[in-house]
């Protein structure tokens, strides 16, 4: 079982936030530069990326994109209109709404997933590295000198007579 942190290891957290939001930001470019909003993207790879034995139903892909069900639905009805996903009736209940990816949709993933894997394989390094400092020390246990803006450290108050 790990040890408990007395200290986390802030510097390593801030940098692993610092990673994701790099990427994240390439993401929200990425899928701009595409003509989709990054919602629709993610919406587009939460369909695709489904674990197996899950339907795509309106709940699910909400519950995958931490969305309300009907803002959930308006990023479908825009994905619809442009020809990326269609609904379709599940066979054993004609009430429940499945949705799929359609042909044009399955391509503009891949080649959007594609542009992601390229820009992964290029941060990945950095992102595993602050990640498994987190795993295997997620403690500051050897803190160093508190470092100032410049590189000038904090000098001692104590009087010298």
């Amino acid at each position: 079982m790990p040890k408990l942190a007395s200290q986390p290891n802030i510097h390593a957290m801030a940098e692993l936030r610092y990673q994701m939001r790099l990427f994240l930001r390439f993401s929200e470019n990425a899928a701009r530069q595409a003509g989709i909003e990054p919602q629709q993207h993610q919406l587009l790879l939460a369909v695709k990326g489904l674990p197996h034995g899950s339907k795509p139903t309106i709940g699910v892909l909400a519950e995958r994109m931490q969305l309300q069900p009907h803002s959930t639905v308006g990023l479908i009805d825009r994905l619809a209109e442009r020809g990326l996903l269609l609904r379709l009736r599940a066979t054993d209940d004609r009430r429940q709404v499945l949705i799929k990816l359609t042909h044009d949709g399955e391509k503009f993933l891949q080649r959007l997933a594609s542009h992601h894997l390229e820009e992964l394989q290029s941060v990945g390094p950095k992102f595993r590295n602050v990640l498994q400092r987190l795993l295997d020390d997620p403690a500051e246990t050897h803190p160093e000198k508190k470092q100032y803006p410049g590189g000038a450290q904090k000098k001692s108050r104590r009087r010298t007579n």
